[in-house]
């Protein structure tokens, strides 16, 4: 049987916008210059809309007990977090539907009632080609200072899903340490995987590689840019802050782990490489962890989805 057609990948690489509705704009229009150069598949980094919040890390007041001015950056942060289902939600499906690509984009996301509706969760959603929202993935643990930020995900998107570039996981930076979480997905079964991260600095590209090489995947390792005035203003910074506090570095690699695009540092572009899934069938000889290269006689594996933590009702 003919193996699938490759397909064009596009990381987008850019620096943040301030609001959520600046974010979106920023967005539509980054993802219609791929559509145009051919990309079919796009993704964007962890949190993009609206921004990571670097600050819980650069500002040395930010961790302070009952800190105004972190509670205020807070504030307009989860202003600025999108609902599911909500407008912004349906518009990110409306720019993928519009430009006719898979959409893997970071978000932070708030649930405005019900349970959990004080809490925000960083959140992957992957849309469908036909603006259909195929997963909705909340990161399982926040890593260290994330913890002031949003709270522990579920396993409810913890998958790979069909789309019309073929079957597309992700996992949101830290996850990528949690080997039952790849094993997860790699069960699921992957063409190609979205890493997301701040910036993807070194330890991030070994990550990113290593789960290639594991999965037999193609693997699109993502990061934004993001300079120190970038940061909310009311908080203050330390005086050795860089200049830029993210530096982007992202990358495409081959499920041999080897780079298709090397890291990108400290610059905006629109990075693209082709993905040939007769890549996969030639690197599955060598090692399956599903598979031929598993022993299930020796190593017993569980995984239990669970249910959502916290939802929007349906409208």
């Amino acid at each position: 049987m003919a193996s699938a057609p490759p397909v064009l990948a596009a990381v987008l690489q850019a620096r943040p916008q301030p609001t959520i509705e600046k974010s979106l704009d920023q967005l539509s229009d980054l993802v219609r210059d791929a559509a145009r150069q051919g990309a079919g598949l796009v993704a964007v980094g962890e949190t993009f809309l609206p921004g990571y919040p670097a600050w819980i890390d650069w500002s040395p007041g930010a961790m302070l007990w009952d800190s105004p001015e972190a509670k205020g950056a807070f504030a307009e942060y989860r202003r600025n977090s999108i609902t599911v289902p909500g407008p912004h939600h349906e518009r990110l499906g409306a720019i993928a539907r519009d430009h006719g690509v898979v959409l893997v984009a970071g978000v932070s996301e708030r649930v405005e009632t019900g349970p959990g509706n004080r809490t925000l969760y960083n959140t992957l959603l992957t849309y469908d080609a036909d603006g259909r929202l195929a997963n909705h993935h909340r990161k399982l643990v926040p890593t260290f200072t994330e913890r002031t930020i949003w709270g522990p995900g579920d396993a409810a998107g913890l998958r790979a899903v069909d789309t019309a570039v073929g079957r597309v996981s992700a996992l949101v930076c830290w996850e990528h340490w949690m080997p039952l979480a790849r094993q997860a997905l790699h069960e699921s079964g992957e063409f190609v995987h979205v890493a997301v991260w701040p910036w993807v600095h070194e330890k991030h590209q070994l990550a990113s590689r290593q789960y290639a090489f594991e999965g037999r995947c193609y693997m699109l390792a993502v990061g934004q840019v993001m300079g120190r005035d970038d940061l909310p203003a009311d908080l203050s910074r330390p005086d050795d802050a860089p200049e830029l506090v993210l530096r982007g570095g992202s990358a495409i690699i081959g499920p041999d782990a080897g780079y298709l695009t090397e890291p990108l540092l400290d610059k905006e572009d629109i990075i693209l490489a082709e993905l040939d899934p007769a890549r996969l069938d030639e690197e599955s000889m060598t090692l399956d962890v599903t598979g031929h290269y598993a022993r299930p006689d020796v190593f017993q594996y569980g995984f239990d989805p669970g249910s959502r933590v916290a939802e929007e009702p349906e409208a």
